[in-house]
């Protein structure tokens, strides 16, 4: 399968923003471009700056490029701001909705909780990150994983959960409140050049 597999700090390195939110990613040196004395960089094309959107919100949803632009097809056939719906889409994502909780520190270990069925929604197992969420789901998670999510929670002590997203770490328990809204998304990019990169 064609899923990434190598450094992700690589990434960031690459786009210059940190796409996952821990100390590896947004160390100031982590951010210059590779290289021995970094990268000169060209000045990009307008379908270079495209493409780096593009990439940017793709790696920090972990998803294959053929996933993303089933996602921004979906996104143009609601009604509204094809960008924002493309923003809300992504957001409400099994394993992204795992990463917000604060339960595991990046995407990729959110991916992996769900797809081993750890994650319950509405007291089904749920076993593909791709799932989507909806307001008045509840998510809970197997025993067996409840040591680990509160190891991760006590890593990321001063994480925020959403407001689009109600939590009780006490009972490891969480509803799906409401429909995310663009500005709760905390990650800056310009959705506009992505709807325009695919047209």
């Amino acid at each position: 399968m064609a899923r990434y597999t190598g450094p992700k700090v690589r990434l960031s390195r690459r786009l210059g923003v940190p796409i996952a939110d821990i100390p590896k990613h947004t160390a100031k040196r982590q951010l210059t471009p590779p290289g021995l004395h970094g990268m000169k960089h060209k000045r990009l094309r307008d379908y270079g700056v495209r493409l780096n959107e593009k990439q940017k919100l793709r790696y920090h949803y972990g998803m294959l490029e053929k996933q993303f632009r089933r996602a921004v097809d979906e996104a143009g056939r609601l009604k509204g701001n094809t960008g924002e719906n493309l923003l809300v889409l992504l957001e409400r994502r099994l394993d992204n909705t795992v990463r917000r909780l604060g339960v595991t520190r990046t995407v990729w270990a959110s991916r992996q909780m769900v797809v081993h069925g750890h994650v319950l929604v509405n007291g089904k197992k749920v076993d593909r990150p791709s799932f989507m969420v909806k307001p008045g789901d509840e998510i809970t998670f197997k025993p067996r994983i409840e040591k680990l999510a509160r190891e991760n929670m006590e890593s990321m002590a001063g994480h925020e959960v959403p407001g689009w997203l109600g939590f009780n770490p006490a009972e490891l328990k969480a509803t799906v409140n409401a429909v995310p809204a663009v500005d709760e998304v905390p990650f800056d990019v310009n959705t506009n050049l992505i709807v325009e990169f695919y047209r």
